[in-house]
């Protein structure tokens, strides 16, 4: 069965964002069901380089938020996005994959395709027709794009001076929130203002900040959830 892909017109609000964040452009390609983009979603964003105690929560935490039905989105490009992709498609809940080129002639591999017919995967991307190879700076464009239409976003873990590190720093800035392990490999990331998270209580906690409106307890930086 052949996919197609289809053209939207993102909000006003996100389109803004997008352009400040250097996207293309304020419309977007699809493929799959487009009103998974009217939940709130969280992104997950896991490094290549993690320590090892990382790695080990992470496939906890990519299965608590399946069970937990959470909405994630992402690039998941990485060896352990990867693995979290494989977990959370076992579950029933929606995924957004951002791929980090242009939807036209991309091969849409066979494990997505029943959970794309089943309405519950979504491809999305920015990127115009030209761009047909994955590319570190427009990965670096992906992941903002992903930071922005998330509602909160989860970081694994950022190495000092990484990347991942720099588009960290940046979504904060903006006032965007982010969650991290609440483990001493973190320090850093906490330090910039990113709210730790205890291993063990990952989908709770951020199942209650998605459901929350306003959310005041997960806007305060750096602090643990209970």
């Amino acid at each position: 069965m052949t996919l197609l892909v289809a053209e939207l017109t993102m909000p006003t609000a996100d389109a803004g964002r997008a352009r400040r964040k250097g996207t293309p452009q304020d419309r977007v390609w699809t493929i799959g069901n487009q009103q998974i983009l009217q939940r709130p979603l969280l992104a997950l964003l896991v490094t290549t380089r993690c320590p090892g105690d990382v790695i080990l929560r992470v496939y906890d935490a990519a299965r608590s938020l399946r069970d937990a039905g959470i909405p994630v989105i992402g690039g998941f490009h990485t060896p352990m996005e990867k693995e979290c992709l494989d977990l959370l498609l076992r579950g029933t809940q929606p995924v957004v994959i951002c791929p980090a080129r242009s939807l036209q002639g991309m091969r849409v591999p066979s494990a997505w395709r029943p959970a794309i017919l089943a309405g519950r995967l979504l491809l999305v991307s920015p990127f115009v027709e030209r761009h047909r190879r994955n590319t570190a700076e427009l990965a670096g464009l992906r992941n903002r794009f992903v930071g922005e239409i998330a509602k909160e976003i989860f970081v694994a873990h950022a190495p000092p001076g990484s990347k991942t590190e720099a588009s960290c720093r940046e979504l904060l800035v903006q006032g965007r929130r982010i969650h991290t392990f609440d483990l001493p490999g973190n320090a850093g990331l906490v330090a910039l203002g990113a709210r730790s998270i205890a291993p063990d209580a990952v989908a709770a906690s951020l199942l209650d900040c998605l459901q929350r409106k306003p959310l005041p307890a997960c806007a305060q930086s750096g602090r643990r959830s209970r």
